[in-house]
């Protein structure tokens, strides 16, 4: 590090750090330091977006935590991946470009988080972005990050029968689920630009390396925030073996995700009194609420045999995936320029929800995420879950060392609705896989399986197949100084402690109805203006399109046939 004095500090290069790093720099006149645990993210299978599965599973790149064991799950314990990389998990996700529901945002705003609300944050949202169409009042046209919907379906035609299925179960279709109207089924956008996976890395920090007035060290561990008193005054940090004290004039800036922030929070003696004293961590800060109310997704991944010799399970082999690859290194497209999440939906699972609960990814093969355990033979998928879980969690240190991994605990499926919501979803998705559209492909079901179909067979099968979808978040809430829960006001302060905020994943009141990446970018550039002191981005009048009998019925129009 060329000095050891810097205006700001920020800690993790990730989706909402690397921002950060960007527009702090911007005016030139701040100095700024961003720190990174792992290293470059220059690396073929970060790059290509058909390889995704290969970082997620290289502890080079991936922090490689993982639950305790659920209770309400067998007791099995889940994986838990965050990126170590520069992009952070930016680098080592599906590359699904999701924001969340407008009514989201608006529920942020009503528990606390001023400011927060839909008309507020979408402008920041298209600050954000440069979408493959034309500009409007929802989309970004100039932006850092490129958006598309990766092939256009145009390389599959179960893409297409999979949105006409939900056409046929009595859902409407829509065009932008990140426009006007989020529900319905149709195509699905990536963080996927000119072919090449578009992590905050690419579109936001390298860029801007060149700036004299940003430092970027890899391969560098914070180990704890420096306090005089209640006052954040720079960081420790380790690299190569040496222990380094870095000072910073104005803010240090916790960008470390929903496991790194409220873990490296509690090192440095702020959080929880109890966890603290059990861990052997002096108190410098009691506040109850750092790495309580974890939240995360959950998925299953619902397959059907395919009739028709059209599927991905077809191009698994050596010679398939050295095709393409090569094309991909020479012209940056076909199979390996897309994450093969090109038609998605959002619904709800029952009557009087005003906005959607459940997600749904389609996938023209039958594999696992992780790209393990392909079946064998032709396939179709959707990985499906509930987006809006009622279960809280947490995250506990439990030493004073910052390599020893925190105690991570969801409570899947812990409250009664979880489980309800997990019942309409088996079925719901069920009888939309069986709609007309989808009868000239479909074959046997796989999985579930037709012989689950009571309340005790579902709740069983849920219980022993569901997975993270890789969303923690919510362990350093937003809200206001009354809340109990709350660790950072609206401006992203941390309660009670001066020059320290907070900016990523963990700050969420409550996880969004989607993916994460999107809302994460989101939070960094609105919370770099709030920062530097900026008038906010101009409120948006956007109109959301909200089903007009929410309150009484569950979809639009009854379904052609009824399962």
């Amino acid at each position: 590090m060329k000095s050891k004095t810097y205006d700001y500090i920020i800690i993790g290069a990730g989706s909402a750090g690397c921002v950060l790093a960007n527009r702090l720099t911007e005016d030139g006149s701040k100095q700024v330091l961003l720190v990174e645990a792992g290293g470059s993210d220059r690396h073929i299978f970060i790059q290509m977006p058909t390889a995704f599965s290969f970082p997620m599973n290289m502890k080079r790149f991936n922090w490689y935590f993982e639950s305790e064991p659920e209770i309400h799950l067998n007791n099995r314990s889940l994986h838990c991946p965050r990126g170590k990389a520069l992009g952070g998990s930016s680098a080592i996700n599906g590359m699904v470009y999701v924001r969340g529901h407008a009514c989201d945002f608006d529920e942020w705003e009503s528990s606390g988080a001023e400011g927060w609300g839909y008309r507020n944050c979408l402008p920041y949202f298209k600050r954000a972005e440069t979408w493959m169409n034309k500009e409007d009042e929802y989309r970004g046209g100039n932006g850092p990050l490129g958006i598309c919907n990766g092939n256009n379906m145009r390389l599959n035609p179960l893409y297409r029968a999979f949105i006409n299925a939900g056409v046929d179960a009595g859902y409407p279709e829509t065009q932008d689920y990140n426009g006007h109207q989020q529900e319905g089924f149709g195509p699905m956008h990536m963080t996927v630009n000119n072919g090449v996976r578009a992590s905050t890395s690419e579109a936001y920090l390298r860029p801007v390396m060149s700036r004299s007035n940003l430092e970027v060290v890899t391969h560098t561990l914070t180990r704890k925030i420096l306090l005089e008193g209640k006052r954040a005054v720079g960081v420790e940090l380790e690299e190569s073996d040496k222990i380094h004290t870095v000072m910073a004039n104005d803010e240090v800036i916790l960008c470390a995700g929903s496991i790194g922030s409220p873990q490296l929070l509690m090192l440095s003696g702020i959080g929880p009194k109890d966890v603290l004293a059990k861990a052997g961590v002096e108190l410098t800060h009691e506040l109850p609420g750092v790495g309580e109310n974890l939240q995360d997704h959950l998925e299953v991944y619902f397959q059907y045999r395919c009739t028709k010799p059209i599927t991905l399970n077809s191009k698994l082999g050596l010679i398939s995936r050295g095709l393409i690859g090569i094309r991909w290194i020479l012209f940056k497209t076909g199979l390996g320029a897309t994450n093969h999440f090109e038609s998605c939906a959002f619904i709800r699972s029952r009557a009087n929800l005003k906005w959607p609960n459940i997600q749904f990814h389609f996938l023209p093969a039958a594999m696992r995420y992780d790209g393990k355990k392909a079946f064998d033979g032709h396939g179709f998928q959707v990985h499906v879950g509930p987006n809006k879980p009622s279960s809280r969690g947490y995250v506990r240190i439990g030493s004073a060392d910052v390599k020893d991994k925190p105690e991570i605990r969801f409570n899947y499926l812990e409250h009664e609705q979880d489980r309800i919501d997990w019942r309409a979803c088996i079925r719901l998705t069920r009888e939309i896989l069986k709609q007309p559209a989808l009868d000239d492909y479909r074959g046997d079901e796989i999985q579930p399986g037709s012989d689950v179909t009571t309340d005790r067979e579902i709740d069983e099968w849920v219980k022993n197949n569901v997975e993270s979808a890789y969303h923690p978040s919510c362990t350093c809430k937003m809200g206001a100084e009354t809340d109990s829960l709350a660790v950072v006001d609206p401006l992203c302060r941390v309660i009670g402690i001066e020059n320290l905020r907070i900016a990523d994943s963990s700050i969420f009141p409550s996880i969004t109805n989607g993916n994460l990446n999107a809302p994460s970018i989101m939070v960094g550039e609105k919370a770099a203006d709030i920062i530097l002191g900026k008038k906010p981005l101009s409120e948006s009048n956007a109109a959301v399109w909200i089903d007009d009998e929410w309150e009484r019925r569950q979809r639009p129009n009854p379904p052609k046939r009824v399962v």
